[in-house]
């Protein structure tokens, strides 16, 4: 780290690991910080008044990463966010007034503290906190098939670090729940167990090969795959990985994570291959934030579409009715 230029914190205030690599860290930066320029002056000259609507030349501009000031009202109007805020009776202020169940609210003080530990913005500043604890506790409140769910904090959390704005935070998650992943968050978590199976499927018909090595060792899909879905690989994958994932999710829906999913496979194929027992086959799947690919998110984006095939809607849902729990 002597020869860095980069600290021990990012730019989203998350502590770098110690076996962090900051050479190819620099390698990766010094070509990534010219490809934001470039695509910063391009979102300026098409997208200055941020009006989007949605079509492929947006779709590809949002392949290829959004500026991070464009990132919240982008977020908004293709997920579907700003139309939902819209039709609202109440508006964030209205609900957040109304939090008053006290076991919801004991539940998200709790949690609190062990979202993000590592974050300087969340230990060292006390609005953050409180923004995060609104957005939970009013989403909470309206949500009754939901309430409170862990993964939920680390979602919100993410997006309140890159929108800085706690009612655009509440608006995105209640998109994200209510409507792109639908009973993922519910007691049962059927929607969730559901994907899991499409997952296992997608993954036996693109690399049976991994896919029998891991039915092999005896690891359940649950076991390595949930704390993807359910962070939405938030806390998985590097922050700007993450961040450059949730442009695409937001544009173009659940699929994505399936992509995500697909492309890390193939990416460790032969890592995962040649694990003999459960330990190793974890760790492996631990690690894979560390991957060259996966921390030049420019890169990932593209192997995630590469990889993942001619993945389409129509697939997913097809397979989500034959796997669906109630």
């Amino acid at each position: 780290m002597a020869n860095s230029n980069y600290s021990q914190v990012d730019e989203y205030g998350f502590e770098r690991p110690e076996d962090f690599d900051y050479e190819k860290y620099d390698s990766f930066m010094s070509q990534y910080m010219r490809t934001l320029t470039r695509r910063a002056l391009r979102w300026n000259s098409l997208f200055s008044t941020k009006i989007f609507v949605k079509n492929n030349t947006l779709k590809r501009f949002i392949r290829k990463g959004i500026p991070a000031d464009f990132r919240p009202s982008c977020w908004m109007a293709v997920s579907g966010a700003e139309a939902l805020r819209k039709s609202s009776i109440s508006s964030y202020q209205q609900m957040k007034n109304n939090n008053s169940n006290a076991a919801i609210i004991e539940c998200i003080k709790i949690d609190l503290p062990r979202t993000f530990p590592d974050n300087i913005f969340f230990l060292n500043e006390e609005n953050l906190p409180n923004m995060l604890y609104n957005v939970l506790a009013t989403f909470a409140h309206q949500s009754a098939d939901v309430g409170y769910c862990q993964g939920l904090n680390y979602i919100a959390g993410l997006i309140l670090l890159a929108t800085k704005d706690e009612s655009i935070t509440f608006w995105l998650l209640k998109t994200l729940v209510d409507n792109m992943l639908p009973k993922y968050y519910i007691k049962t978590m059927s929607g969730l167990l559901t994907d899991l199976d499409v997952l296992n499927e997608l993954v036996q018909k693109a690399e049976p090969v991994v896919h029998r090595h891991i039915l092999n060792v005896g690891m359940p899909w649950a076991m390595g795959t949930t704390k993807w879905f359910i962070c939405l690989y938030a806390d998985v994958l590097p922050t700007e990985t993450v961040l450059r994932i949730w442009d695409c999710l937001f544009f173009e829906g659940s699929k994505i994570l399936f992509r995500v999913a697909l492309a890390l496979i193939k990416l460790h194929k032969q890592e995962i291959l040649q694990t003999s027992d459960l330990s190793e086959l974890m760790t492996v799947f631990k690690n894979m934030k560390n991957h060259p690919r996966v921390i030049d998110c420019h890169s990932f984006i593209t192997d995630m579409f590469r990889l993942s095939g001619n993945l389409q809607k129509r697939e997913i849902e097809k397979l989500r009715m034959k796997y669906k729990k109630d």
